[in-house]
C-alpha cells in the first residue's frame, strides 16, 4: 500500500494538515518510502497519531513508510484472536515480528534463575514453553527473558551457574523449534536496581556456558549506555552471541537525537557487521501528538543515513 492510499483511507486523525505536508514530501521524493538499511522495529503507540488507536491501523501505517519488522513486549498476554489479527495483518504487510516478553514480566523480584526455589524454576520453564505457542502463532523468532532478580545470600559465581543450569533448560525447550531466547541485560542506575544481569560481558559468559543456538543476547543500547557504555567495543567482543538489539537514547529513553548516544555511528557500526535481524524501537517519544510521531520518524531516517 502506498503511503499516500493509506493516509486517505487511515487519515482520520486530527492531525490532516500536518499529513497534507508529510504527503508532499513523500511525493516529492517519490510514492514507495526509501528502505531502512537496517530492521527498526516500532511497538504500539509509538505511530496511534497518524495511525489511531487501531493495531493493524498502525501496522499499515508504519509499513506505508518503510518499516518492515515489529516488537511487541505484551503479545503474550493479547487475546488470542488478537494475536491472530495481528499475526495475519503482519503477514500480509510484509512485516517481520520481532521480541515478545518470555519472562521478566512480573518477575523482576523473584530469585528465580539464581536461587534454589524449585517452583520459581519451574515456573520459569513453563512460561518458556508458553511461549512457543503465542511464537508460532504470531510467527516470531525470538523472545526476551530478564533472568530474575539478584540472589543477596550467594556469590555471584553461584549464581552465575544456577542461571546457566535453568537457561539450558529453557533451551531445550526451544531448539525443536527453531525459536531463540535473548537475554536483556538491564541497567541498575536509572531503570532496574537488584536485577542478576545488567551487562553485556557478563551475559556473554552466560550464552557462552549454555552453549545453544536458542540461547543470545538482547543489546539493548540505552540500557548498556547508562550501565557500561563502551558500546561499539562491547557489541565487537560479543558479537557471536547476540542476537537482538533495541534502541533509545539517553538520557530520556527517547528516539535517536534525542540524548548522548552517536547513533548514526553505533547503527553504521551494526550495519558494517552484516546484521540482518532486528533493532526494536524500546523508548518513547521526546514530543507529544502528531509532531511526537512526525519527529520519531525523521530520527531515524536521520540515523540510517550513514
Amino acid at each position: 500500500m502506498k503511503r499516500r492510499d493509506f493516509l486517505t483511507a487511515a487519515g482520520a486523525a486530527a492531525a490532516a494538515s500536518t499529513l497534507s505536508n508529510a504527503i508532499a514530501a513523500d511525493d516529492a521524493a517519490g510514492d514507495e518510502p526509501q528502505p531502512f538499511k537496517l530492521g527498526y522495529a516500532p511497538h504500539f503507540g509509538l505511530f496511534e497519531n497518524f495511525a489511531g488507536k487501531d493495531r493493524v491501523a498502525q501496522l499499515e501505517y508504519a509499513a506505508s513508510v518503510g518499516f518492515r519488522d515489529w516488537e511487541e513486549n505484551q503479545m503474550a498476554s493479547f487475546p488470542v484472536e488478537e494475536q491472530q489479527r495481528l499475526a495475519d495483518a503482519m503477514q500480509r504487510l510484509n512485516i517481520r515480528m520481532g521480541v515478545f516478553v518470555a519472562y521478566g514480566i512480573g518477575a523482576f523480584g523473584k530469585v528465580s534463575f539464581t536461587g534454589s526455589d524449585k517452583k520459581l524454576r519451574d515456573e520459569a520453564v513453563e512460561q518458556v514453553k508458553a511461549s512457543v505457542e503465542v511464537a508460532k502463532r504470531v510467527n516470531a523468532k525470538w523472545m526476551t527473558v530478564v533472568p530474575g532478580a539478584f540472589n543477596n545470600g550467594l556469590e555471584p559465581g553461584y549464581q552465575t551457574a544456577k542461571c546457566v543450569d535453568l537457561l539450558r533448560r529453557c533451551a531445550e525447550v526451544l531448539e525443536p523449534h527453531d525459536l531463540v531466547m535473548v537475554l536483556e541485560p538491564l541497567n541498575w542506575w536509572a531503570n532496574h536496581p537488584g536485577l542478576f544481569l545488567n551487562k553485556i560481558p557478563q551475559a556473554y559468559e552466560i550464552c557462552r556456558a549454555v552453549d545453544s543456538p536458542s540461547c543470545k543476547i538482547l543489546f539493548d543500547i540505552y540500557h548498556q549506555q547508562i550501565q557500561e557504555g563502551n558500546l561499539i567495543p562491547n557489541m565487537a567482543m560479543a558479537w557471536d552471541e547476540i542476537g537482538y538489539f533495541q534502541s533509545g537514547d539517553n538520557p530520556g529513553r527517547n528516539e535517536p537525537g534525542t540524548g548522548e548516544i552517536n547513533y548514526r555511528n553505533v547503527f553504521k557500526y551494526i550495519h558494517s557487521k552484516g546484521f540482518d535481524g532486528i533493532i526494536g524501537m524500546e523508548h518513547g517519544k521526546s514530543l507529544s501528538g502528531v509532531e511526537g510521531d512526525e519527529a520519531l520518524l525523521a530520527a531515524y531516517r536521520a540515523a540510517d543515513d550513514f
